[in-house]
């Protein structure tokens, strides 16, 4: 499934049942390759370092299902706004597992959104220098 206004959607749709309009609040929503889509927030807590990114829960959702992910987005509403965040280093990391050809969703610098490859928005991935070819490495070595 390819990033679409659907998958956006349900992003929102899970900000707005964990946290009140008047708050500032973040969610996340994954495709699955069968169409499924899979929701979460972040884990907030005092300590910011033991913090979890909106992502984290449905991509761990995927992994422990062995699902493959092919689209994410991540949105957060403050001050009555909605934005759509780009996926931060770590979590590009987590989304490397299921190959460059994930789509997620960026800012199109005019308040909307677009959708982009991982490969495009991590163009210089360290993870192919660890195979033979220079190639996206595959799963079994992300998690090896």
């Amino acid at each position: 499934m390819r990033l679409d206004q659907k998958l956006v959607d349900a992003a929102i749709a899970q900000l707005e049942r964990r946290w009140p309009a008047d708050e500032p609040g973040g969610a996340a929503a994954v495709y699955l390759d069968d169409g499924r889509i899979l929701t979460s927030v972040g884990l907030d807590n005092l300590n910011g370092g033991v913090s979890l990114c909106h992502e984290t829960g449905a991509l761990c959702q995927a992994y422990t299902i062995d699902a493959q992910v092919t689209a994410s987005v991540c949105v957060f509403r403050e001050d009555g706004r909605l934005l759509v965040l780009p996926p931060c280093g770590i979590c590009q990391e987590r989304l490397a597992l299921w190959g460059p050809e994930v789509e997620v969703g960026v800012p199109d610098g005019a308040g909307g959104w677009r959708a982009l490859a991982l490969r495009e928005v991590n163009p210089h991935y360290w993870g192919p220098q660890f195979t033979a070819d220079g190639s996206w490495p595959a799963k079994e070595l992300h998690t090896s």
